[in-house]
């Protein structure tokens, strides 16, 4: 039988680094429509602040509904 390519402290890591990579994501768009609008310094920093706090909102929402899912397609983590 085939095991898992991956180790559990592996999907962790995995796991991690692609939250995070979207909440910067959601954040360094905030901050390029700023920039886009002809913002100041200050505009382009708030857009980026408010990005990331947009992005862990959306993360957060995210898991809660993943998390729900797995739980009703008996799929439970693995």
């Amino acid at each position: 039988m085939v095991g898992p390519s991956m180790s559990d402290e592996e999907r962790t890591a995995a796991s991690t680094r692609l939250k995070v990579g979207f909440v910067l994501l959601v954040a360094a768009s905030g901050a390029l429509v700023a920039l886009q609008a002809g913002g100041t310094p200050l505009y382009i920093g708030a857009g980026f602040v408010g990005g990331l706090v947009l992005g862990g909102a959306l993360l957060y929402f995210l898991d809660r509904w993943w998390s729900e899912f797995l739980a009703t397609t008996n799929r439970g983590r693995r």
